[in-house]
């Protein structure tokens, strides 16, 4: 295996847990693992392998990454008392039987009454049906702004994805980037919009999801990077 040390050492430091390279002789392909005992991943690669293009490779997989250690590490349930992110805010959970029902977001607080027994489902459909308002209408902006047209925007919690799309015009987009600030939100629902015009990650691709978004692209991305272990253990339980 060979590559620029400076290079090596750039990809690693972008991983956010330590990343262990191993050559195996009858290896046929690159293949990752996260041992969440050691809290790493594992990166196996066939022989003569560029060292730096597999770091490229396994970088590249970061949405699973994200996922396998908000797996492994402790989940943030929807509790009374709870501090999580609202559109990147900061903001309280708060119950009392005082309150209705309906989750009421003000002044850094998240309100809600009811029985404490359905509480965290109140939260988490509120917060669902927000993500769904607010990002139906970053989508439809997009699309009036690239000519294109989105027949439908629904909301999920996939795994390892933030975002996916349909050649006929539909958007699947995580509920969860309503937790995120909002660039690092509008930054997903562009790149969505973009792959209903080009379902590739080419040039053309990268130039439309540029024009839509503005300036702050790379900056976004990377941010949602480092936020999404903690996004995707948000309202989990044990």
């Amino acid at each position: 295996m060979w590559s620029s040390a400076r290079s090596e050492a750039s990809l690693e430091a972008s991983f956010p847990v330590p990343i262990e390279v191993r050559v195996i002789r009858n290896a046929r392909r690159l293949r990752l693992r996260f041992d969440e005992s050691a809290g790493a991943l594992k990166l196996t690669c066939p022989p003569r392998t560029s060292r730096r293009k597999a770091l490229a490779w396994a970088l590249d997989q970061r949405e699973w990454i994200d996922a396998q250690i908000a797996r492994a590490e402790a989940p943030m349930p929807f509790e009374p008392g709870a501090l999580i992110p609202v559109e990147g805010v900061e903001t309280r959970l708060i119950w009392s039987d005082r309150l209705g029902r309906m989750p009421l977001l003000a002044a850094g607080e998240l309100r809600c009454g009811g029985p404490l027994s359905g509480y965290a489902r109140r939260i988490e459909t509120f917060l669902k049906r927000h993500a769904l308002d607010v990002m139906s209408r970053e989508a439809a902006e997009y699309a009036a702004k690239a000519g294109l047209t989105v027949r439908s925007v629904s909301v999920g919690d996939a795994a390892s994805r933030w975002g996916s799309c349909s050649s006929p015009g539909r958007l699947r987009l995580s509920w969860r980037l309503i937790l995120a600030p909002p660039d690092v939100r509008r930054y997903v629902v562009a790149h969505e919009v973009a792959h209903l015009r080009h379902l590739n990650h080419g040039a053309e691709f990268k130039a439309l999801e540029a024009s839509l978004f503005g300036p702050g692209v790379a900056a976004a991305k990377s941010e949602l990077r480092r936020l999404g272990p903690r996004l995707r253990r948000i309202g989990r339980r044990a």
